[in-house]
C-alpha cells in the first residue's frame, strides 16, 4: 500500500491527553501544554484531558498510565533533558511495549537545524503502551511546536490507524 493510501485510511479524529510535567508550571504559565492543545484541536483532534504533574516518576507514570489503553494518544511536555529532575523519559519508557525510535531521531535532527548541537541534550522519545501512542516532548514551547507541526500532527491519524489494524 502506498503512503498516500495509508494517509487516506488514517483516523481523522484522535482522542488525546496532554500532560505537562513540571515542578514550576501552572495553568497560567503552561505555554507548551496550551500549544499542544491548540495544535491538536486545530487539526480536528479531541483533547479529553489536560493536566500538570510534578516531575516525580511515579506521579508521571500514574497519570499517563490512566490514559493508556483508553485514549489513542498521550502527549507529554517537560522532563526530557539531562538535569537530575528530568525523569519523564525514564518513567514513561517503563510503560512502552514498543518504542518509536524514529521519532526521537527525527526530532533531534530537526532541532539541530534550529538550535545546533544543543539538540543532543534532548531525550525526547515516543512509544506504544497498550495501543496508545505516547510522545514525550521537551518543555520548551518552541520544541513542542516543532515536534507537533513537523512530526506528530502530520502522522497522528496514520499512527493510530496502524495501531488498530
Amino acid at each position: 500500500m502506498a503512503l498516500s493510501d495509508h494517509r487516506r485510511a488514517a483516523v481523522h479524529v484522535v482522542r488525546c491527553a496532554v500532560v505537562t510535567v513540571s515542578d514550576t508550571r501552572t495553568e497560567a504559565t503552561d505555554t507548551s501544554g496550551r500549544a499542544i492543545v491548540e495544535l491538536l484541536e486545530r487539526a480536528g483532534h479531541i483533547v479529553e484531558s489536560k493536566s500538570i504533574v510534578r516531575d516525580e516518576p511515579e506521579q508521571v507514570r500514574t497519570i499517563v498510565g490512566a490514559h493508556v489503553g483508553r485514549l489513542d494518544a498521550v502527549i507529554t511536555t517537560g522532563g526530557t533533558g539531562i538535569a537530575s529532575r528530568d525523569t519523564t523519559c525514564d518513567a514513561l519508557e517503563q510503560l512502552f511495549q514498543r518504542r518509536l525510535e524514529g521519532f526521537g531521531e527525527l526530532f533531534r535532527a530537526l532541532s539541530y537545524e534550529e538550535i545546533g548541537s544543543a539538540a543532543m541534550l534532548s531525550r525526547a522519545t515516543a512509544g506504544i503502551a497498550y495501543n496508545t501512542v505516547v510522545f514525550v516532548l521537551p518543555g520548551s514551547e518552541n520544541a513542542v511546536r516543532l515536534a507537533m507541526t513537523k512530526l506528530i500532527v502530520p502522522e497522528l491519524g496514520h499512527l493510530v490507524h496502524e495501531l488498530h489494524k
